[in-house]
């Protein structure tokens, strides 16, 4: 009997990565009333506490019932784990025996999620037939084996056990060592609503897949499996949703236990780069006590110590190479353990000493931090205000977030104190050998940085000349011989557009402060970052330091006209953009990081359109339109994907660029939708009103959507917004469009009917499509049709005839 699990470790904090941040942290926050062993002694007991041969039971027709999931033991053997902290956490389910079988259910509540699944498995439906399972309880089987000692359905098997024990208890140990923090978290911090209940099984039409129950996670449910992505360990989501009973409001979501409103940092750089810091964490707990505090870090950083109000705490961090390439970040998960449980309500200081190389050199003097996140140990999302100081080489120039309130020279070194004036999401900084300009505008004022040299990999390389031979003779013979030189090509100035740069941002800053209100913080800094991406943290943007070049002197792959709308236009404004959406506003899970990204790229649209003109936007949005509907070699377009919802499980679809296509682009379409369906006066604001209305605090889907509903036109279907957010933004497809109509003389006016038919969608999909009607003169009137799987009908009398009647350039995403 070969284990069906071999190799395949799970690390739970894979599916940390498809949740709500603030989710992962509850993990550690659960009420503790006493003091109990350290974290480093469970994690002992954990990876020593193999399958017990006493513990071994023949079953028959045992039901496991977990909200959705549904699994039935119908015949075979269910071996328990020793004890870790007086319960039983760990089972192994086999039916190898004659005629043994088993199965799993489960349904997804949604159509997206069902659409997601029969990616995977071919099946709406999940309904799997398995023969091995292994089981892991957080807070222990004990619901299991009182079901088979209560009603007979289970005989003791000891024969069988130490088979099964020498068999399988290394799969077991493999598995359930990945899950250590969880456990430990569980056991020092039992919470009423019960632990988590992993499920690994392996079937003959599926494969290996897991299944899993966690009450404490905003979507409770998930279906998935382990699997191999770019030569690197990948989780691929089949289904993920909210419980029963969180569905049908039986329970709440969980208040934040704990908050960290303040972090304090001193960090020291040195010649080589590397960093030495000390971080101080104001943490306030919630309405519990609490003893166990989960904290995230990048993985170039080691934490060597940790305090609370100056006393030495543990810390744990779960070694596994394995967990790491599963969650596919830079990033470590760890523990902090208190002596002594800290009281609901109180706050404490927790100081971190850690040191790592988060900063990378990228060739000629040019340097951009690689960690930009995580740099310093996080605990639980929000906002917090920030007070930085650093220290580092005099010759380079250090840029950060906040405020700077102090510059000093001491030698070699020179120190800079950065202070947030208020709270933000995050703190990032840059450094680099930088020149500088600066532009004031509106109130605010912004700082551009350029490297004063050319990174390695944006060099130009050297061109050997097309010469004729007799010319190359005649050279041989005057040159000894040796071949002609090659022609290098003057290398590109990387501070360029230095002022472009500078004017461009300042006036995206003000455009959208125009619209939005002012940004969370006066002073906007750019700093530049090797590759072709940028990012936007509070007040600090990192740029790509191909925008800093002159058009003509970018990469030959980037001089197209696409590549050249993007760096020149569109990129500046997308970060500037998120100094709103972003910093100001957050988003509450996975599912909603969709928002920001969308509204971001919506603005640099909005802003584009008031430089370049209406044609400008319309072109890059049918741009955007051919991309979505881009095939694969399977004939799927990148639209298909997925939801935008599913956010980084787009990544699993093996589907090329999905995410970044969904999020960014399709997210701009529904932006430019929804203007359309309300009217520009009305977008607009509703965008004012989201930011006033969520300022500093976190904005999910499902709130966007009934903010949309606030705004929508007069005598509009009340119902308009969410059949717009079921289809275009929990659902998949790009519908073809056609449009006949006739018009005809009536004593009233014009008679005008027509019909919209829909086809390449789904038949439940509906969308609302603008069709225009054109005078000789006056004013466009649109007559909105809401199409179905069935073509649509519409009339209306119109007081004299139209010249023109066509379905709304740009007014609805639709293939050519």
């Amino acid at each position: 009997m070969t284990p069906a699990f071999t190799g395949a470790a799970f690390d739970w904090s894979t599916l940390v990565r498809y949740m709500p941040r603030a989710c992962f942290f509850l993990l550690a926050c659960c009420p503790v009333f006493a003091a109990g062993p350290s974290a480093a002694d469970l994690a002992r007991s954990i990876r020593e506490a193999t399958l017990d041969p006493d513990e071994c039971y023949r079953v028959r027709d045992v039901r496991l019932q977990k909200e959705d999931i549904k699994v039935y033991l119908t015949d075979g053997y269910l071996i328990f784990s020793k004890p870790v902290a007086g319960e039983r956490r760990s089972a192994v389910f086999t039916a190898d025996v004659q005629g043994g079988d088993a199965e799993a259910l489960l349904m997804p509540p949604t159509r997206g999620e069902r659409q997601s699944l029969a990616m995977f498995t071919q099946s709406a439906n999940l309904d799997q037939h398995f023969q091995a399972a292994l089981m892991i309880f957080t807070d222990g089987s004990r619901e299991l084996t009182d079901r088979i000692t209560r009603d007979g359905s289970a005989r003791k098997a000891p024969e069988m056990g130490a088979l099964l024990a020498e068999t399988w208890s290394p799969v077991m140990s493999n598995v359930q060592n990945g899950f250590q923090i969880r456990m430990i978290q569980d056991i020092l911090a039992p919470d009423a609503n019960g632990g988590m209940m992993f499920l690994a099984m392996s079937s003959r039409d599926a494969g290996n897949f897991d299944m899993v129950y966690d009450p404490r996670a905003e979507e409770q449910i998930v279906a998935g499996q382990l699997t191999e992505r770019n030569g690197r360990a990948a989780y691929n989501v089949w289904a993920s949703f909210p419980a029963l009973s969180s569905r049908r409001g039986a329970t709440k979501p969980l208040d934040p236990w704990y908050t960290v409103p303040a972090f304090q940092i001193d960090a020291a750089i040195h010649p080589d780069l590397s960093m030495k810091a000390t971080t101080r964490e104001r943490l306030r707990v919630g309405n519990r006590d609490l003893r166990v505090f989960g904290f995230e870090v990048s993985q170039a950083v080691e934490v060597e110590s940790v305090k609370i109000d100056g006393a030495p705490a543990e810390l744990f961090f779960q070694d596994s190479v394995r967990g790491r390439a599963l969650r596919g970040s830079d990033d470590d998960v760890f523990l902090v353990v208190a002596p002594e449980p800290l009281a609901a309500g109180s706050e404490h200081e927790f100081e971190f000493a850690h040191q790592g190389s988060v900063i990378r050199a990228a060739g000629n003097n040019v340097f951009f931090v690689g960690a930009r996140s995580n740099w310093f140990p996080r605990a639980a999302g929000g906002f917090a205000t920030f007070d930085l100081t650093f220290h580092y080489p005099k010759r380079l120039t250090l840029v950060s977030t906040g405020d700077q309130v102090e510059d000093r020279t001491e030698g070699e070194v020179r120190s800079t104190r950065w202070k947030t004036p208020v709270p933000v999401r995050m703190a990032g900084f840059n450094l680099g050998d930088y020149e500088k300009v600066s532009v004031a505008s509106g109130g605010f004022e912004v700082d551009v940085y350029g490297n004063r040299h050319l990174e390695v990999a944006l060099e130009p390389k050297p061109v050997v000349p097309m010469v004729d031979l007799p010319k190359v003779r005649r050279y041989r013979m005057t040159q000894l011989n040796e071949p002609p030189p090659p022609l290098t090509p003057a290398p590109p100035v990387p501070d360029a557009r230095l002022r472009a740069v500078a004017a461009d941002v300042s006036a995206a800053l003000d455009f959208c402060a125009s619209k939005f209100g002012p940004p969370a913080l006066k002073t906007l800094t750019v700093s530049p970052i090797p590759g072709t991406f940028g990012q936007g943290f509070p007040g600090l943007v990192y740029l790509s330091t191909v925008a800093y070049l002159d058009p003509s002197q970018r990469p030959a792959e980037m001089r197209d006209s696409t590549h050249q709308l993007f760096f020149s236009e569109l990129l500046e404004a997308h970060e500037v953009a998120h100094q709103w959406w972003g910093s100001v506003v957050a988003t509450t899970s996975y599912q909603d990081e969709w928002l920001n990204e969308a509204l971001a790229s919506y603005s640099a649209l909005l802003f584009l359109e008031k430089r370049k003109g209406a044609k400008a936007m319309e072109q890059v949005l049918e741009g955007y339109r051919d991309h979505l509907s881009e095939k694969n070699e399977d004939g799927r377009t990148i639209e298909s994907a997925g939801p935008i919802t599913w956010g980084g499980r787009l990544d699993s679809s093996g589907i090329r660029d999905a995410w970044r296509a969904i999020t960014y682009e399709k997210g701009a379409w529904i932006m430019h939708m929804l203007r359309r369906r309300m009217g520009d006066e009305r977008f607009l604001s509703m965008l004012a009103e989201l930011r006033r209305r969520y300022e500093f605090k976190s904005i999910s889907t499902t709130d966007f959507r009934s903010l949309a509903r606030e705004f929508v036109p007069p005598r509009t279907r009340p119902d308009v917004i969410n059949a717009f957010f079921d289809n275009w933004v929990y659902a998949t497809g790009i519908p073809a469009l056609k449009l006949q109509y006739s018009v005809k003389q009536v004593a009233a006016g014009t008679r005008l009917t027509g019909t919209v038919t829909q086809t390449g969608v789904d038949d439940d999909f509906s969308a609302d499509v603008p069709v225009e009607v054109q005078f000789a003169t006056g004013a466009t009137q649109t007559i909105w049709v809401s199409t179905s799987s069935d073509p649509t009908s519409f009339s209306a009398t119109l007081k004299r005839a139209p010249v023109r009647v066509a379905i709304a350039p740009g007014g609805v995403l639709r293939t050519r």
